[in-house]
């Protein structure tokens, strides 16, 4: 897999174990990835904070000696820089306790030993395509952020995925925080047409990317004359420097409520985190309406979170 300028897109294995970076190597061998892999945390902050290193994912080992993975998660998620980099934590500590803890910290995706080829090969599949995917609205971000500053109401409908992804970063460009809008906004507009108007569900998706017709059955879906006239709505208001959205869809609903929050169960899974990761980072509030066709999404100026203390030699990430 490639990312945006064409090149092999870039995974670091973080584990102390040699025998495991070996295994974990030899499983993604052949996917079109370039692989790094050190055997310590602070080996790991020190990789991701080198000129010019842009990774689009990590996979971690929780339990090292030194800096452990929870601390190098926690220091990734506090950089600016690295803030949107998708960390697979691979563990032994699979109690729903400890996995609360990692997707609190900002581990969306989990992989637990012994590693499963398949499952590994998907995890990471799922977390490269999101970063990539977050760094092409970005540097789209960039090319308009001056063109919507002063829209305080507008009304928009798109059809298609690659409609949505063009409207949410130009909605974004209006929004107080552009970076932290775009992947939130992108994420429900695809649910909306994907999940709701074409009637595809969670099962569906997760046989469909299982065997790598995901898009191709979207794209027919889109094509059916059942479908072919359904369109998504986004209602964009500005209340001071505050920004309501609405997104509606013409599907039947869905029973949204599993989906708000990140289940320590679907941590494991290639998919399904994406509302709630919307919710948790690019808006203030998210609300569902209804039978779950409408969604209302807030957006307010982001807060500064406290920075988390730095030793000496982890400054460069604090």
């Amino acid at each position: 897999m490639s990312d945006l300028n064409n090149q092999p897109s870039r995974v670091l294995i973080v584990d102390d174990d040699a025998f495991n970076r070996e295994i974990l190597a030899e499983f993604l061998d052949g996917e079109g990835y370039s692989l790094s892999a050190v055997a310590d945390g602070q080996e790991a902050l020190a990789a991701l904070t080198m000129p010019e290193s842009v990774y689009d994912a990590v996979l971690l080992d929780r339990m090292m000696p030194g800096i452990d993975g929870m601390e190098v998660l926690r220091r990734i998620k506090a950089s600016p820089a690295l803030r949107w980099l998708p960390v697979i934590m691979q563990t032994a500590a699979a109690a729903r306790d400890q996995v609360v803890e990692g997707i609190e910290a900002g581990a969306f995706y989990y992989l637990t030993k012994p590693f499963e080829m398949q499952m590994l090969r998907s995890l990471v599949r799922s977390a490269v395509e999101a970063s990539i995917s977050q760094r092409r609205l970005q540097a789209e971000l960039e090319q308009h952020r001056l063109l919507l500053v002063m829209m305080n109401r507008a009304s928009f409908t798109v059809r298609t995925p690659e409609e949505a992804g063009r409207l949410a970063v130009l909605v974004a460009n209006a929004a107080p925080d552009p970076e932290q809008a775009v992947l939130g906004l992108s994420e429900l507009l695809l649910n909306s047409i994907e999940h709701g108007n074409l009637g595809l569900t969670y099962d569906d998706k997760s046989r469909l990317r299982e065997n790598g017709t995901w898009e191709s059955e979207v794209t027919r879906r889109l094509a059916l004359p059942a479908f072919a006239d359904r369109t998504v709505s986004l209602e964009f208001e500005r209340h001071g420097d505050a920004v309501e959205i609405l997104i509606t869809d013409q599907g039947d609903g869905f029973d949204w409520t599993p989906y708000l929050e990140l289940d320590p169960a679907r941590a494991f899974h290639a998919h399904g985190r994406g509302i709630a990761l919307a919710r948790m980072m690019s808006f203030e509030s998210l609300e569902y309406l209804g039978k779950g066709n409408r969604v209302l999404a807030r957006l307010a100026p982001r807060r500064a979170a406290p920075a988390a203390p730095a030793t000496p030699s982890e400054t460069a990430l604090a």
